[in-house]
Order: C-alpha cells, then structure tokens, then sequence
C-alpha cells in the first residue's frame, strides 16, 4: 500500500509537466502579443491582427498536414514547391474552361486542385513507403520536380487567372463570414477535423505508434506503409486547400510562388510541439506555431529592431532554438 502511495506524486507531477509543455506555443503566442503591444500599439490592432492571421492561414493548413507526416516518423520539403504546381495547374484548368463551363470552372478548378494535390501526396508517400527512400531525400526530389513543372508551365513567368473569374474566386480569400476572414475559418475547418482524426480516430493513435517506433507498431499489427501513405495523402489535401485559398490572393501563379513555405511550414510544427522525430504531434500547437511567425514577421516591420530582409533567418534561427528546446527537454 505504501509503495502505490509512494508512487502517486511522480505521476501527477508528471502530467502536470506535460500540461505546461502542451501550453507552450500558446503560452508563446500571448508573450508575443503582448511584447508587440509594448514596441508598437497598433500591433494588437483589430485590422493588424486580422491580416497576420490570414496571411498565416495558408502554413497553418500546410502545417497541419505535416503535423500528420512528421508524427508518423516522416517528413516533407516539397510542400513549397507542391503548391506552387497545384495553382498554376488550377488555374490553367479554370481558364481553359471558361469557355465551356463559365464562372462554374471556379468549382471544378477547386476540384481539380483537391484531385492535384492527393496525387502528389500519393507520389510522396509511395516513394518513401513502397521505394523505401528516406523521405528528406525523396521529398528533396520531388520540390525540385514541383518547382520545374510549374516553372515550365508558366515558361518562367506567370499564370493569371482569366478576368472573368476575378471577381467570382475573390471572396474566398478577402470575404469574410460575420467578420471574420473566410481563410482563418478554412484553417480553423481543417485544424478541428485533423485534430479529430490525430486524437479521435484509430487511423491517429496508428500514426502516433508508427512514429514513436516502427518496429514495435509492425509487431503489432499496423501496416507502416498504408500508414504512412495516408499522412503524405492528408498532407498534398491540405497543400491543395491552401492552393485553393492562395490563388484569389495574387490571381496568379509562379515559379517563386511557396518559396521557403516548407521551412515556415516545419517550424510551425516544431514550435507548435510535434517531436521532429515523431510519435507526437499536437495540431491546435502546429496552428499556434504558424500564427506565431507571421506575428513575428509582422512585428519585424512594425519595429526597426531587425530588418524586415531577415524573416527567413529570424525563422532559421527559431526552428534552431525549438529544437535545441525538444532536445535538451528530452
């Protein structure tokens, strides 16, 4: 009896710490807000606030879906690249259908993108799981023959969308529902059923088992490869419904549209606490972590502490600093 009793402190303490380490990013998030609020009053802003949010809309959606790939031991640097194929293939698809099908090539445009994006993701999850390729080496190629294929398709300059569908596609990214942009509720749409399904569902715990050690999920019955597979499937859904939302904002695509989006994209993972070695990932964190640099970002411009040229390194140096964290914690 008194070895249960012995026993009991540790584990509470030990919950106790995993709540403030869950915490973190959001414990983060409201240090910034308030650390902006002091360099800069409009900072907190209604207008400033909406914007930074919207304009991280697009890394949260990517980001969930890595939060998937990275827990289940995997990774993806084509992310960037991906989205940037799956727009200027969307909006050659609407403009080649204006003809045929009007301003309801807008919708089929949108499926086509959805229909992209879960065959690149498919590409990369079979080349990982099928090919037995490490996936930063797989997902390496797979960004340089993304970049490529849009960079040809655009002959290396752009791809507008038609005139036509300007206006039809525009409120998808600057409407608003009861006020609030129509991105940030996309984002919040997908953060809550991939939350679902990570935390909820069987597919989520196989996913967590398959990162935290393959060998033990095999010997248990979990197929590593179908596993794998369906996180890289759910990660080119969710580059697709960032697609989808980032073509009204420049009507227009590019070979430098995503650029560095994969580097945001594992950053906000990171901070958000998904363990880059999987086995752990924590979604609501991952969205925390892609408002987090876009905040960052915005304040770089807001203040003349550091010039607003070094985002990139600033966020090199965060997902630097997250790590050294999960490894020192570890």
């Amino acid at each position: 009896m008194s070895a249960v009793i012995q026993s009991a402190p540790p584990r509470r303490e030990r919950s106790f710490a995993i709540g403030w380490a869950d915490a973190g990013p959001f414990i983060a998030l409201a240090a910034l807000l308030v650390i902006g609020f002091l360099i800069n009053p409009d900072f907190l802003s209604a207008t400033n606030l909406s914007n930074v949010i919207t304009r991280s809309a697009f890394i949260a959606i990517i980001a969930v879906g890595a939060t998937f790939v990275i827990s289940s031991g995997g990774l993806d640097l084509s992310v960037g690249s991906m989205a940037a194929f799956i727009t200027g293939v969307t909006i050659m698809f609407m403009n080649g259908m204006v003809p045929h099908l009007g301003t309801w090539s807008v919708p089929a445009g949108m499926a086509i993108a959805l229909f992209a994006g879960i065959a690149c993701g498919l590409l990369n999850g079979l080349i990982v799981t099928v090919g037995k390729i490490e996936p930063f080496i797989a997902t390496l190629g797979t960004m340089g023959i993304f970049r490529a294929l849009i960079t040809y398709l655009s002959d290396g300059g752009t791809i507008p969308i038609d005139r036509s569908l300007r206006e039809v596609y525009r409120p998808v990214y600057f409407g608003t529902v009861t006020g609030i942009p129509i991105p940030i509720l996309i984002s919040l749409a997908v953060a809550a059923i991939g939350s679902f399904i990570l935390y909820k569902t069987k597919y989520g715990r196989k996913c967590a088992a398959v990162g935290a050690n393959a060998d033990v999920a095999r010997y248990s019955g979990i197929s590593i490869i179908k596993t794998r597979t369906i996180a890289y499937l759910i990660q080119g859904a969710c580059v697709a419904i960032a697609a989808i939302c980032y073509v009204p904002r420049l009507g227009a695509a590019t070979p430098t549209t995503g650029v560095l989006w994969e580097l945001q994209v594992i950053t906000a993972v990171v901070i958000g606490g998904t363990a880059l070695r999987g086995g752990k990932g924590h979604i609501w964190g991952t969205v925390a972590g892609a408002v987090i640099l876009e905040l960052i970002a915005n304040l770089m411009v807001l203040s003349d502490f550091v010039s607003e040229y070094l985002v990139a390194a600033v966020q090199g140096v965060i997902i630097i600093i997250a790590m050294l964290i999960q490894r020192f914690s570890k």
